[in-house]
């Protein structure tokens, strides 16, 4: 496809596009998250599919998946209210970096006693399924037309956006361990206070620039407003990134920053970036998929299902009863559905190839597993997070939690 003509080329890339959005929306008819979808068609689209497009360039995924993630946080950031993150940032912040911990020295263990990986092997491939995404939780939710608990659905929201970073750097500190293994791990700890306040503050620092250079430029073409917020996204990510911050967590808070302040046609580019975040999702779910070996994935299928029985009946809960521990206005039965709820998406399945990338040993392997991890969990709890909400009484018609009746208690004084 590559050696085609810019025609062909164009042609082709079109077809596949709109194909993987018809694919994402029939999955979710199912109740199935749409990557699941769009993983499939490039899959079929792939070496070993019909589509017979041969892609094996692991660098170049992990650019594009880099470049995708930053506009879909970016997205997911405009569309979170302060008023709802507020009361819900302490235990969102501890679950996204303790829970993170939790689940990757979980899985870390599973890996060393299950698949036989060394423990650094085992701790890359803790790091790398650890995050989770809250966009496939809410596709499904919508889908399933269930209403959660706004403090639930907040902090669902919040961890997921914000433990991105943690797991990038779980990732890279397991890839700076097995090329020297001598490396004291204390020594990672200046380095992650570091990435976190740096991208805390140019992530801040980029989303009131944002909105302060659209109130004084005064742009006549409305088409200018959206160039500046794509803008405001790389430069948040490649300033951070460039100075040793965090960019995901920088282009994360950007957006939040900017999603609570005032600035003109604050709605054309919310929507612009709604479907930007679309359009990124589609592109990086289609290339990964072409990078899938369909043929490979029955070899990994019994490491794959253990990694998953693991991650989602012990490392999950695991992490969230802890890390919610201190928390009283999470009650058991909202922190056993936040649980269930922790849906794998893109962001393991790219840091993936990280370790390829980096030539670690048995990385292909690695590659596989986490793809078939990310399919097994989606599919195993994508279709029964409606019913888990009903059940549990966290779809709104259950009773309330401290936090809401509370709430309730205050509106009525």
């Amino acid at each position: 496809m590559l050696d085609a003509s810019p025609e062909v080329f164009l042609l082709v890339t079109g077809l596949l596009l709109l194909a993987t959005v018809l694919a994402g929306t029939l999955s979710s008819r199912f109740g199935v998250p749409a990557l699941i979808g769009f993983l499939a068609l490039g899959m079929l689209a792939g070496s070993d599919g019909p589509g017979g497009i041969g892609f094996a360039d692991y660098q170049a995924a992990q650019t594009i998946g880099v470049a995708c993630l930053i506009f879909i946080l970016f997205s997911g950031g405009l569309d979170t209210p302060w008023k709802a993150v507020r009361p819900v940032l302490p235990p969102a912040l501890v679950l996204a970096t303790l829970g993170v911990l939790i689940s990757t020295a979980v899985v870390t263990v599973a890996a060393v006693l299950l698949l036989d990986f060394s423990i650094l092997q085992g701790f890359l491939l803790g790091g790398v399924i650890a995050s989770t995404d809250a966009a496939a939780v809410f596709a499904v939710l919508r889908t399933q037309e269930t209403k959660l608990r706004e403090d639930v659905l907040s902090l669902i929201e919040l961890e997921s956006g914000s433990n991105d970073p943690m797991a990038i750097f779980l990732v890279g500190a397991a890839l700076a361990l097995i090329a020297a293994p001598a490396t004291p791990l204390l020594s990672f700890l200046p380095e992650f206070a570091l990435q976190m306040i740096l991208g805390a503050l140019f992530g801040a620092g980029a989303g009131y620039a944002f909105t302060v250079i659209l109130k004084r430029a005064r742009l006549r073409q409305g088409g200018l407003f959206l160039v500046v917020s794509v803008a405001a996204a790389l430069l948040a990510f490649g300033l951070a990134g460039s100075l040793g911050g965090s960019g995901f967590l920088a282009a994360y808070l950007a957006e939040v920053v900017a999603g609570n302040r005032d600035y003109p046609n604050r709605r054309q580019v919310s929507q612009f970036q709604d479907g930007l975040a679309w359009l990124a999702q589609v592109v990086m779910f289609l290339t990964l998929g072409l990078l899938v070996f369909p043929h490979q994935l029955p070899a990994v299928a019994l490491d794959g299902l253990a990694i998953t029985a693991v991650l989602m009946l012990i490392a999950r809960p695991l992490s969230v009863f802890v890390s919610l521990a201190p928390f009283r206005a999470f009650d058991w039965r909202a922190k056993l559905f936040i649980s269930w709820a922790g849906l794998r998406g893109a962001v393991p399945i790219v840091l993936a190839t990280f370790g390829i990338v980096a030539g670690v040993e048995n990385a292909q392997t690695m590659f596989n597993i986490v793809f078939f991890v990310v399919l097994a969990s989606s599919i195993i709890q994508g279709p029964t997070i409606g019913i888990a909400a009903r059940r549990l009484g966290i779809d709104g018609r259950g009773p309330p939690g401290p936090h809401q009746a509370a709430k309730t208690e205050d509106a009525a004084a």
